[in-house]
């Protein structure tokens, strides 16, 4: 069902741990001219296009690509009264943990008359994707609405796709949880044609172009985020989900293989791995993935994304070696299972989010954790965070300075600008001291 890959007479290098690795064949590049077309389709044709492509490729098309607001409100008051109150709850404990990202602006004093002031600024509006192909994510509405909200973002525009079973429309409880956050301008578009849509605006239906496009999707998602980058900011190119156990020999083999189906019922290309030091352990593992994934309730999907090249037990030589394997892959979803969480969790620097513990797993960070399930995905992890408060924040430095501190440093900018063959930047600070300009 599952690969085994035996590292524990390796040492091997960076690059050729790297090398080692294992990854969906399936690679982001391949869907780059499918979701160009898709996209430069919604940029000449509005909402026509948007409409053929909800025909081929989501629920069939939309009575009206944009949902109204009594739809909204009545898909909250038919929420089911026991997952409105779970959403409520992921609802206050995302929006806490959340509004600890954001920064305080902060005053470095220089000198007595000069002064550097770093404030973080929201950006305008943000486009904010859920998807909707093999399950619905009330979940990801939350994820992504809450922060841009904690964040001070003005405007929010929302997408998901069209739906066969309700008319066309967005799911009626991806509705409801965008109407418990206040969200009232939500579009029933998929895929690569909504992020193309939330990018450029599609003037004819009211939906103005956004700063950044944030959520999760398939690789056509990911694929369009990396086209649009520039024209507007994204999160990162989150593919096909991830999850990493690293666990020893005293970990609950139950567990861990009950945690990495729940991974792999998302997608057939789904990633889970088990990285750990004993043999015995992994076989353990192994029995429990072959009988847990023949009775649960996606058991095909389940059993092709495990038998996949981007699935694997692997075994290393101690727990150090574990982490280094970790970091190197870089999981988007990282639990550690071990007599040593502490210790490992030490040697970890790249990860999306980090579950310790054998009462931690990532279905909590799914749902009720906190913390926030938009993460990296494909390595990611290495040089980029999950979605947060700060995603939705710019950095800007305020400079102020008067006669005295400019004067301090009048010389040294003389010297630097001279060096650097711009004399009129020394010159447009020399002016400020000469008398006849004034």
């Amino acid at each position: 069902m599952i690969q085994t890959i035996d590292l524990r007479e390796l040492r091997p290098g960076a690059a050729e741990l790297t090398a080692l690795l294992p990854r969906p064949t399936v690679d982001i590049s391949v869907a780059m001219t499918a979701a160009k077309d898709l996209i430069d389709e919604v940029r000449s044709g509005g909402e026509s296009a948007l409409r053929e492509h909800a025909r081929r490729f989501d629920g069939g098309e939309p009575e009206s690509v944009r949902v109204s607001a009594e739809d909204i409100e009545a898909a909250v008051e038919a929420l089911d009264p026991a997952v409105r109150a779970a959403l409520e709850v992921a609802i206050e404990r995302v929006r806490r943990a959340s509004a600890a990202q954001v920064p305080e602006s902060r005053v470095t004093e220089l000198t007595a008359d000069s002064r550097i002031v770093q404030r973080w600024q929201p950006v305008d509006r943000v486009g904010l994707y859920v998807p909707g192909g093999k399950a619905v994510y009330p979940s990801s509405v939350i994820m992504n609405v809450i922060p841009a909200q904690v964040a001070g973002v003005g405007s929010l525009a929302l997408a998901s796709p069209a739906q066969r079973d309700f008319g066309g429309s967005v799911h009626p409880v991806v509705l409801g949880a965008a109407g418990l956050l206040g969200v009232t301008e939500v579009y029933a578009i998929g895929g690569a044609s909504a992020i193309g849509a939330l990018a450029y605006g599609i003037p004819e239906i009211g939906l103005e172009p956004v700063d950044i496009v944030t959520g999760p999707g398939n690789i056509y998602v990911a694929a369009a985020k990396r086209l649009v980058k520039g024209q507007v900011g994204i999160d990162s190119e989150a593919g096909t989900t991830e999850i990493l156990v690293i666990a020893d020999e005293h970990a609950n083999p139950t567990y861990v293989a009950a945690d990495l189906i729940s991974q792999a019922e998302h997608d057939e290309a789904a990633a889970s791995l088990l990285v750990t030091d004993s043999a015995e352990f992994a076989e353990r593992v192994r029995a429990e993935l072959e009988r847990q994934s023949q009775t649960t309730t996606h058991s095909a999907r389940v059993v092709q994304a495990l038998g996949g090249p981007q699935s694997a037990i692997v075994l290393v030589a101690d727990l150090a070696a574990a982490a280094r394997f970790s970091n190197a892959y870089g999981p988007e979803h990282l639990e550690i299972q071990t007599a040593s969480n502490a210790e490992v969790l030490a040697d970890i620097t790249s990860a999306g989010a980090i579950f310790v513990g054998e009462h931690s797993p990532v279905s909590l960070g799914d749902y009720l954790a906190g913390s926030n399930h938009v993460l990296p995905t494909g390595g990611q992890s290495r040089f980029s965070a999950g979605l947060g408060a700060a995603t939705f924040l710019r950095p800007q430095q305020i400079i102020e300075y008067g006669p005295t501190g400019l004067e301090e440093v009048a010389a040294g900018i003389r010297a630097l600008s001279d060096a650097e063959a711009l004399p009129a930047h020394g010159d447009a600070v020399a002016i400020r001291f000469t008398p006849s300009a004034k």
